[in-house]
């Protein structure tokens, strides 16, 4: 755990790997471009000239906005994790403990192999309606009953009507697998040929959960000490954990919609950011938030040159990358809690 002190400088440090990331998921694949074609690309994309040569072309056609939704999915998948982390007072919970990646998956198999939409078009929109309605469920069966809300009874809802609607999801896919081919590319978390629809249709969904967990950072440090004592600092615990829900789900809901499921970014980059630079959620958060997209460009541009010439999904590289990685530090660590 590094100093009070240094979590400034380490949280510059790691936006440059920021920059750095950025640099490689645009010049980096199954076809090199240089430096200097990239900044040329893109300054005159920014002029609003069009691609001149086929490297300009794959850099801003292609890479451009692939890198912007990966920005934008792990930094929001980041933000979730912590959040999520931070309600249920659980070191080891992600995004999708509380049904939304569920929720969102079976809504685009009912739109896709059912309606005929696409996965790219109106999967998108109904995949951020299903994780809407799924977070909706859960907060309502969650604050339901002797608990109001307690971490365990927001987890144990969330669990149980995920496994639910995952079984829904199987049961149609195999029901009909022809008509539910297009959902697997979305399903495996692949950021290629995506373009700017996906992203155009969120972004709003994303920049509000972002604002609402900036809001909520120091109210989960109170939270995060316990009900009674929460309360007794003035924290509103009910509210704060309804309104981290709700960021949650616009969140994990918008980059589940734009990308589709991707493992383990949610779970391990918080896991590790509360271990660089303790409980304080606020500086949780803003790790996060440049940390986790690093994790998911990194994981891109290592499934673009794995398999050369064909790509390997972003999502089942960073499940490959973060389960040893998450294994070792639980190993290295001791867990604790938020």
């Amino acid at each position: 755990m590094i100093s009070p002190r240094t979590r400034p400088a380490g949280w510059l440090v790691t936006l440059a790997l920021l920059v750095l990331a950025v640099w490689l998921g645009l010049s980096v694949g199954s076809r090199q471009v240089p430096v200097g074609t990239v900044v040329a690309a893109l300054v005159d994309h920014a002029r609003g000239l069009a691609p001149e040569g086929t490297d300009a072309s794959v850099v801003v056609l292609q890479r451009l906005p692939r890198t912007a939704l990966a920005l934008a999915v792990g930094s929001t998948l980041g933000v979730a994790g912590a959040l999520v982390q931070a309600v249920t007072r659980n070191p080891l919970a992600d995004p999708g403990i509380l049904g939304v990646t569920a929720g969102a998956s079976f809504a685009a198999a009912v739109a896709v192999g059912v309606l005929g939409a696409s996965a790219t078009g109106g999967g998108v929109w109904a995949a951020l309606l299903g994780a809407l309605l799924a977070a909706v469920a859960v907060q309502v069966i969650g604050t339901s009953g002797a608990g109001r809300g307690s971490p365990v009874q927001l987890l144990l809802a969330g669990l149980a009507l995920g496994a639910v609607l995952a079984g829904l999801t199987s049961a149609l896919r195999l029901s009909d697998p022809e008509a539910f081919s297009a959902l697997a590319v979305w399903e495996s978390g692949d950021l290629a040929d995506r373009g700017w629809a996906g992203l155009a249709a969120v972004w709003p969904f994303l920049a509000v959960g972002l604002v609402l967990a900036l809001v909520l950072g120091p109210a989960l440090n109170a939270v995060a000490l316990g009900d009674d004592l929460a309360a007794a600092l003035g924290a509103r615990v009910l509210l704060v954990r309804v309104t981290a829900v709700v960021a949650v789900t616009l969140l994990a809901g918008g980059a589940t919609a734009a990308a589709g499921p991707v493992a383990f970014v949610g779970l391990m980059v918080p896991h590790v950011a509360r271990w660089v630079v303790g409980p304080d959620q606020r500086w949780v958060i803003a790790y996060c938030a440049v940390a986790a997209p690093v994790l998911l460009l990194v994981a891109d541009v290592v499934g673009r040159v794995v398999l050369r010439p064909g790509e390997v999904p972003a999502g089942v590289v960073t499940a490959a990358l973060g389960a040893p990685v998450l294994v070792a530090l639980v190993r290295r660590q001791r867990v604790s809690a938020p």
